[in-house]
């Protein structure tokens, strides 16, 4: 019996498609979206039909405008602190997304995209292992100011899906390897994964980490406060800047690592500062997790192995880059590059997991969770 799910994947500049015949992937296409696109809106739900109509010339290019689709699965986006595994998209899910509840991210729109799709096959819409996923130590949790808790964000299923594959490799189950995983795409997320569950994040999304393509990662705090108060900045012109105009966009007015391997072949010094300041960056931010998988969970001896650092999502893609990387890591562990990120194969397994009902898909009601119950001690 057939299985055909359409995967749908917004992220900041590409919205990635996706069919499946069970674990069969029928083709996998990311629709690139020029930078001055998506800066014409002011909020990712304006972006509606520019990844709708791209979605459907996608699925007729590859001729599969027609067939008949089992189930549609979308990237989850920001929502309230939720665990992993497959859920339904709700109409409380679709008020939380379009009011930015939690947010704002392209991948607010995988969830409404999904939905839209599924209503025209008359099937479920879902999605899996969205990036609020929250498994968080209590003591990762608190931050120096008890009104702002940090937040569990990330790219839950890149890293996830990776961190699986480098224990493949290892021959050893995921749930008992120790791992610090890194994400590099538009935005770049780190984390510690402590024996299958994620013990510490990165956000990368709320102003956390190191400087992405496109955004700006940790900065001074009082120094952002100056820019608001001395106007600089409005409010919403520092937000965007931080999610969407910072990192190498706002150094070098581009947000394509070859452009910038491409300047810094032709000589361009400050090219070769801001590459090299993003590599160290991204090195600094996984070394700097190594705390969290010191901890002994119950039933472990010491001492503590590290498995394995992971590097994955498209930036990995670059040699010069992951080589520059590995050199400013401590010589702990081997490293893993999966520049393919396999969130598509993540997605659709889902799916597939409900609809031969090895798993139940729950409903997101809006309702936020006990951020303490998904933690470990």
């Amino acid at each position: 019996m057939a299985e055909r799910i359409l995967v749908i994947n917004p992220g900041s500049t590409s919205t990635k498609v996706a069919v499946f015949d069970g674990e069969k992937e029928l083709f996998s296409h990311t629709a690139e979206h020029e930078k001055h696109e998506t800066l014409a809106f002011s909020a990712a739900m304006e972006e509606m039909e520019l990844r709708r109509s791209t979605i459907k010339a996608v699925l007729k290019k590859y001729g599969m405008d027609t067939i008949k689709f089992d189930g549609v699965a979308g990237r989850g986006g920001l929502l309230a602190p939720m665990q992993g595994g497959t859920w339904n998209v709700t109409p409380a899910m679709l008020s939380d997304l379009a009011s930015a509840r939690y947010g704002e991210h392209a991948c607010n729109l995988g969830a409404p995209l999904a939905l839209e799709f599924a209503k025209e096959h008359g099937v479920q819409a879902y999605i899996v292992d969205t990036v609020v996923t929250d498994e968080m130590d209590s003591r990762a949790r608190l931050s120096g100011l008890p009104e702002l808790p940090r937040r569990s964000i990330f790219h839950a299923l890149s890293q996830r899906a990776a961190a699986r594959k480098a224990a493949g490799q290892l021959g050893k189950q995921y749930s008992n390897c120790r791992f610090l995983v890194c994400h590099m795409g538009g935005g770049v997320s780190v984390a510690a994964h402590r024996n299958g569950k994620i013990c510490d994040v990165v956000n990368a999304l709320e102003g956390d980490g190191p400087f992405s393509p496109e955004r700006t990662g940790r900065l001074p705090a009082l120094g952002v406060l100056d820019l608001v108060k001395n106007g600089i900045f409005t409010y919403e012109e520092l937000r965007s800047r931080i999610l969407k105009t910072g990192g190498l966009w706002a150094h070098l007015g581009t947000n394509d690592l070859r452009i910038v391997e491409k300047r810094m072949a032709e000589g361009d010094t400050k090219a070769q500062l801001v590459f090299e300041a993003l590599t160290y960056c991204i090195a600094k931010e996984l070394s700097g997790l190594i705390p969290a998988l010191m901890h002994l969970d119950e039933g472990e001896n010491a001492p503590v192995t590290i498995d394995g650092f992971v590097l994955t999502g498209g930036m990995a893609n670059s040699k010069k880059l992951i080589e520059t990387i590995i050199n400013n890591l401590p010589p702990l562990a081997p490293a893993f590059i999966f520049p393919a990120v396999e969130e598509m194969h993540a997605l659709a397994g889902g799916v597939l997991r409900v609809l031969r009902g090895k798993e139940s898909a729950r409903d997101y009601t809006g309702t936020p969770k006990d951020l303490l119950q998904f933690t470990t001690p």
